[in-house]
């Protein structure tokens, strides 16, 4: 199988189970467990476009190739000292 296939398959499974969790959600309402569901599938959804049909950097990000996700290896910042 290659890799477009299982994405795509990847990308149904979790369109199954946002169908199959949404009555779930739905029932418990605007609850905080609920909401955690519902991003969790959106969370799925997100980070399997991320690892295998990343958007690229769009004009927004001037600068997301320069620094990448934003990690701190450091103490940086202002007032931050060691302990």
């Amino acid at each position: 199988m290659s890799l477009d296939q299982e994405v795509v398959e990847a990308r149904r499974a979790i369109d199954a189970l946002e169908q199959a969790c949404a009555p779930i959600a739905k029932r418990f309402g605007d609850t905080v467990d609920a909401r955690r569901l519902r991003l969790d599938v959106t969370r799925l959804r997100d980070d399997l476009t991320l690892l295998c049909g990343a958007r690229p950097y769009s004009a927004h990000e001037p600068f997301a190739g320069v620094y990448g996700d934003g990690d701190d290896e450091g103490l940086g910042g202002a007032g931050r000292t060691g302990r």
